[in-house]
């Protein structure tokens, strides 16, 4: 995970400063064990890697991830949050959902970690229970006015290998 930061600061530095000043600091221990404490799971280790090295966007600049922001915890909390209350006052009992292999046929699933948002109530989660098929940890695609439940990525790592070509 460090390599592939490096890389992308670097990358960013050359092309985007804007971009690189706006990624906040680490996130510390105490703040991943609130939010690990806060959902009931514990995160993967590439995740918690990334957090250690930048805790998400300030949201100031350019999104890093294409379409979408990288959140800070606070803010991955707060989306986890507002899909719970979601899910459990019923909202999504009559939606349809399309999930693609390896994820659950959920509208929302309170093992999915929103760790990027695109302002429009899409997000990108690492999903912490897939179904079978699918792996612990796995980066999946979550709209908000839509069923379809696509994997983008076996990891988070490989999320970032693929999104910035590293």
């Amino acid at each position: 995970m460090k390599q592939l930061w490096q890389q992308l600061e670097n990358h960013l530095s050359a092309h985007n400063p804007e971009l690189l000043a706006d990624l906040n600091p680490p996130a510390t221990d105490a703040q991943i064990r609130e939010l690990e404490q806060a959902i009931g799971l514990q995160l993967p280790a590439d995740f918690v890697a990334c957090l250690k090295i930048h805790d998400g966007q300030k949201g100031g600049a350019d999104y890093l991830f294409g379409d979408y922001e990288f959140l800070s915890i606070a803010r991955t909390l707060d989306a986890w949050i507002f899909w719970k209350n979601q899910s459990n006052s019923g909202h999504f009992k009559h939606e349809e959902v399309f999930p693609e292999g390896g994820v659950k046929s959920e509208w929302w699933s309170f093992a999915w970690v929103p760790f990027a948002y695109n302002n429009s109530g899409d997000y990108l989660c690492v999903d912490l229970g897939p179904d079978a098929g699918g792996v612990v940890g796995q980066v999946v695609s979550v709209w908000h006015d839509d069923g379809a439940r696509k994997v983008k990525a076996k990891s988070l790592s490989e999320f970032l290998e693929k999104q910035f070509g590293f």
